[in-house]
């Protein structure tokens, strides 16, 4: 039975970010507080999993302590305390699950662990509920998939990929063009002064797949940049980027509006971390527009990794009763489906 106010803690650790957020009814949000860690890691060029686990252990304790009083709600108001179990890297997923299962052991209260992409499905709810049956696109660092939803909490999925990720992609074809760290942000500012004029390949793979593949696209970048460096060619580094962006924008939209059609839905979800760029956003709302799909795509802030979106996603978890004990651990190689 669900409370008359049911307020979850939510917390997030399981990458570079160290995150508590407090949720009120599964969609209200009372606070979110995020500590980036991406200056730190800019100069590896990349997040060093050892750091960013030291760091997330210097910062979880005030970060919990300040989204609670924003939120102005005390840890005994708290109905549950929602965490990433995974997945992540093991270390930083540690230090979130150990806090977490401090603050219920202390005040008695359930501790619910949550799945990283279940929480990105889960932040559009923040916005506006989600509306069932309902496809998610996921598309971030570590993964890039599509999510069939018959309604809360219940998973099926369509398809995934099956070599590097979009963000991975994005982030390895901004290391050869000598771009900081994060990737992505780098990529889409450069694309917008050039032009997609480099006929890239597109992995659509096996008729009606779903599966997505970026590993081939990545290495054709890499290829022809090295060909041109060796040839002495004038590289235009802004139509690279914005060609490579158009080859990965154009399967990510033309899958996601497969899968909907597939399955006869009529609303679709975009998620993760590379639902912030922009380009993708606009080329997914005009083709959604065209084919007469809702799409729901969260705002900015809660594109990146947070901890609203754990505390939304667990509070369905801890409605249908479900409940980890202080045996819980960190997974970082944890499925969405079992």
């Amino acid at each position: 039975m669900r409370e008359q106010r049911c307020r979850i803690l939510g917390i997030e650790t399981s990458c570079d970010e160290t995150a508590a957020a407090v949720v009120e009814d599964g969609h209200r949000l009372l606070s979110n507080v995020i500590s980036s860690q991406v200056e730190i890691h800019r100069r590896f060029g990349g997040v060093v999993p050892e750091v960013a686990s030291r760091r997330h252990v210097e910062r979880i304790t005030w970060i919990i302590q300040e989204a609670l009083e924003r939120a102005q709600v005390r840890q005994q108001d708290l109905s549950a305390v929602a965490v990433t179990q995974g997945p992540g890297l093991v270390g930083a997923l540690l230090i979130g699950v150990a806090a977490a299962k401090a603050l219920s052991f202390a005040q008695g209260i359930p501790l619910v662990g949550v799945h990283h992409i279940a929480g990105h499905i889960y932040a559009s709810h923040l916005v506006k509920p989600l509306s069932f049956p309902v496809i998610a696109l996921v598309v971030s660092g570590g993964h890039t998939e599509l999510i069939y939803m018959s309604d809360h909490y219940r998973f099926e999925r369509l398809g995934r990929t099956r070599d590097d990720a979009a963000g991975e992609a994005f982030d390895k074809v901004a290391r050869v063009l000598d771009l900081p760290y994060p990737g992505g942000p780098q990529i889409e500012a450069l694309a917008r002064e050039g032009k997609p004029v480099i006929d890239f390949p597109r992995a659509w793979l096996e008729p009606d797949s779903l599966d997505f593949s970026f590993s081939g696209l990545k290495s054709a970048v890499i290829n022809w940049l090295h060909n041109a460096r060796q040839r002495s060619l004038d590289i235009n580094r802004a139509d690279l980027a914005a060609s490579f962006q158009a080859a990965v924008q154009e399967v990510l939209v033309e899958k996601a509006i497969r899968a909907a059609k597939q399955k006869k839905v009529s609303h679709l979800v975009l998620a993760g971390g590379v639902s912030a760029n922009k380009p993708l956003r606009e080329a997914l709302a005009k083709r959604c527009e065209r084919e007469g799909i809702d799409l729901r795509v969260p705002p900015l802030e809660l594109c990146t990794d947070n901890a609203a979106m754990i505390a939304a996603a667990g509070t369905y978890r801890f409605w249908e009763g479900e409940r980890d004990g202080l045996n819980l651990n960190a997974r970082p190689d944890l499925p969405l489906i079992l």
